[in-house]
């Protein structure tokens, strides 16, 4: 930077008035200079730079560890990339910026002794190596694969002991997939644009499968028809103990059918006549096994249960944890082995390991007398172990210091899985009690713990699913220890129990996760991408942490269904999944494979093309409104923002306006003005939805968020506007910030708190309760038939 020199004025001036600059001249930048590995050395090549750092700790100076920094080729974006008559032949393109890491990697092979490729341990690893090997080849041909299963020192020892062969059938089951998913966008896609509008929309051959699973449970809940039932708890007590609750469990030996209030009070009036006795009481332990080590989709599923944390920023954690992380004296340590696996398998030495650390941390009763071995999943290709520690010397305790707090949770997640999956059962004594009163057999039980086993390391959690459900449970309560069979029972009490049948609930990212897994459908390497990807496209999103699809991605779904109902289906697309398989075991080639999915998808492509502008017409409806330049008939037209209203005589007129819901839904905005130039703020549509803009435009470019029609609740100037997190979560925030930092996850309502006399209360909903108000302040709560009686602006 100019250093400012002072010269003191000679003219009368005040000190200090006068400065003159002097310009200090600048070094010339060092030029970095690049490490180049000496003769003879042999080349390791892997995908991450900072699992280049964690590798390069433990081999000597016979290796020289360079990064690819991830893939250096890829298919063409502005075209098909596919030679369909030269035996489906992909055209590779080097990714922009790569030509400098190619040349490199290039001179680094020409003076190294061996290379091997290391990058990550599956099927698109491989063919990352495949690539690699042919850019490398022609300067030196002795190139081996190996496979880092964990980046510690017996992991890394390990593969280089068992180098191998690039594995051509991996590469060719990973290109099948590339053809297909590149054939189902490239093909489909189009088709979308001529229905519906060009660019932005996508179709693909697992994510379209993924988003048709969304729109078919929003269906089947909108259509779900809730039937009413009841239960009956009854309150009995025998002489000399604490009373206790049982449910109606049979009628004369049949299951009791209560769908309304008369049977119900039919049963009531008939039970209080009954004299009851305890007609049996049965004790046994219960044995619960740990849950089995974590592989991809299930620790997916319980970071997002347990730790609130979506799939995507789960693998980029556990990347991390895989590929290293300084710790201290330790120096760069792999703290978890690889994290895209559908295998349970632990390897013997991982095993001996725990079983001495729960030995010694737990005592001996805590674990089994033999080793836990736990059945792989039936389309598990069982190519990498579970997800597990790489050393159990490295205890979450000594860890945490140099974690941070997102990284340390996943960790201590991962450890106490795998820790209790080699841990003995917990056991609880189940107590089963009868009490017979005529026809009527109540049946009450209890669970009582004897024994924790693996749930002193990983307990039960209630998601708040879970917390729904029993939000509609009938009351329970402790039985009594001394009961026994002909004890007389007084009936006390009895407890009717309104009910209405549920709908199934709504996916959530690691329900869906385990639905794509269950069906078949997806890889390990997938699922993350999957659940993102429908999000990014608009096609779904996500409110309180449940999948929504959204209208563009129910018009979407209807359109791919309705024209290739064979392509974007379950059973098709989890088909593909075992054909793919089929390339990697030999049974069958890629060609062959990939003939038999090509030409009945095209037949289908062909057929349903010239429905095209049909299907284009029947998603335009008529509307009554008359165009207010012309005087034709407005229409209702899908663009890139949604639906808006369109004049029928485009392109000679091109008037449009929003629908009519959408300005009724911003009519609080009408008569704002513009904050710079005085003029009026008229809706507009853009990239990321409807906006304020002056229409004044392009004089003036001031622009507004559109807000949802009601005050700051704080600073009262400020409007409440719906913004996003980097992570796309949606919440409410102050249109002045950041000089007001209101924000709420929860969309505010304008309605004080009876209770505390908070200024406003948040909209909530279950899916056992409905919508609800709840007060942020002191948690008081308001009814559902209230929710609509709230002021709103």
């Amino acid at each position: 930077m100019a250093k400012r020199k002072k010269i003191e004025p000679t003219n009368g001036e005040a000190p200090g008035a006068t400065e003159q600059v002097e310009v200090k001249p600048k070094k010339p930048r060092k030029k970095k200079v690049e490490a180049e590995p000496p003769a003879g050395t042999s080349l390791i090549i892997v995908e991450s730079p900072s699992k280049a750092k964690t590798i390069n700790k433990y081999l000597g100076k016979n290796y020289f560890v360079e990064a690819s920094v991830g893939h250096i080729k890829n298919l063409p974006k502005s075209k098909l990339g596919i030679d369909v008559e030269n035996g489906f032949k992909l055209s590779y393109e080097t990714i922009k910026g790569k030509d400098e890491v190619i040349e490199k990697l290039r001179n680094h092979a020409a003076k190294a002794s061996a290379i091997y490729l290391a990058t990550d341990p599956d099927r698109e690893g491989e063919a990352i190596a495949w690539h690699l090997a042919k850019e490398v080849e022609g300067n030196n041909r002795n190139i081996y694969r190996v496979l880092f299963h964990e980046i510690t020192e017996r992991g890394i020892a390990e593969a280089m002991q068992n180098p191998r062969k690039i594995n051509e059938k991996l590469v060719d089951s990973q290109q099948a997939r590339r053809a297909m998913d590149r054939l189902v966008g490239y093909k489909v896609t189009p088709f979308l644009w001529k229905t519906m509008f060009f660019g932005v929309l996508s179709a693909g051959r697992v994510q379209s499968v993924a988003v048709r699973l969304v729109c078919e449970r929003e269906e089947a809940i909108k259509s779900f028809i809730p039937e009413e039932y009841w239960s009956i708890v009854a309150e009995f007590q025998v002489h000399g103990s604490d009373p206790f609750l049982a449910k109606l469990f049979k009628v004369a030996g049949s299951d009791p059918k209560i769908g309304n209030t008369t049977t119900a009070e039919g049963y009531i009036n008939d039970i209080k006549k009954q004299l009851y006795r305890i007609s049996d009481v049965q004790r046994k332990p219960v044995r619960r096994n740990p849950p089995a080590p974590f592989i991809t989709s299930t620790m997916q599923q319980e970071s997002t249960r347990r730790l609130r944390l979506n799939a995507k920023r789960t693998m980029m954690l556990a990347q991390k944890l895989y590929e290293g992380v300084e710790l201290g004296d330790e120096g760069r340590v792999g703290l978890i082995t690889y994290m895209r696996t559908d295998s349970t398998r632990l390897s013997d030495d991982a095993v001996r390991d725990v079983r001495e650390y729960i030995f010694s941390n737990y005592g001996k009763e805590y674990v089994p007398e033999v080793p836990r071995q736990y059945k792989k999943g039936k389309s598990s290709q069982d190519a990498h172990e579970a997800i597990r520690p790489t050393s159990i010397k490295f205890t979450p305790k000594f860890v945490k210091r140099f974690l941070d707090k997102e990284m340390y949770d996943l960790y201590e997640l991962i450890w106490n899985r795998f820790v209790a999956c080699q841990m003995n059962s917990a056991i609880f004594e189940q107590t089963t009690v009868d009490v017979l009163g005529g026809d009527y057999l109540f049946r009450a039980t209890d669970s009582v713990p004897k024994f924790r086993g693996f749930l002193q390391v990983y307990d039960d959690i209630v998601d708040e699913a879970e917390k729904e459900a029993q939000e509609d449970e009938d009351p329970k309560s402790n039985l009594p220890p001394n009961l026994k069979a002909e004890d007389k029972a007084s009936l006390t009490n009895l407890i009717p129990n309104q009910h209405f049948t549920k709908p199934p609930g709504r996916y959530t990212d690691s329900s869906l996760i385990k639905e794509l897994e269950a069906l078949g459908i997806g890889r390990p390497s997938t699922y993350a991408m999957i659940v993102d990807t429908i999000q990014a496209r608009k096609y779904v999103e996500s409110k309180e942490r449940r999948l929504y699809p959204t209208e563009l991605g129910m018009t979407v779904n209807r359109i791919l269904v309705k024209s290739f109902p064979h392509i974007i289906n379950v059973d098709f697309t989890a088909k593909m999944e075992d054909e793919l398989e089929t390339i990697a075991t030999g049974e069958q080639s890629y060609r062959q494979v990939m003939e038999d999915f090509y030409h009945p998808f095209m037949d289908d492509l062909e057929a349903v093309d010239k429905t095209a502008s049909a299907v284009k017409k029947s998603l335009q409806e008529e509307t009554d409104e008359v165009c207010e330049v012309c005087g034709k008939k407005m229409i209702i037209k899908w663009g890139r923002n949604g639906r808006f209203m369109a004049c029928s005589g485009y392109p000679a007129c091109k008037t449009t306006k929003p629908l009519k819901e959408e300005q009724e839904a911003n009519k609080h905005v009408v008569g704002v003005k513009c904050d710079v130039c005085g003029g009026d703020m008229v809706i507009k549509g853009g990239k990321f939805g409807a906006f304020l803009g002056c229409s004044n435009y392009p004089t003036c470019t001031n622009t507004r968020a559109i807000g949802i029609g009601i005050k700051c609740p704080k600073c009262r100037e400020g409007d409440v506007i719906e913004r996003k997190t980097k992570r796309k979560r949606s919440f409410y925030g102050c249109s002045k910030y950041p000089n007001c930092d209101f924000a709420s996850w929860d969309k505010p309502v304008i309605r004080p708190c009876d209770t505390c006399g908070n200024p406003y209360m948040v909209q909530k909903y279950t899916q056992t309760r409905g919508e609800f108000l709840l007060c942020p302040a002191c948690k008081a709560e308001v009814a559902k038939e209230d929710v609509r009686e709230a002021v709103v602006g």
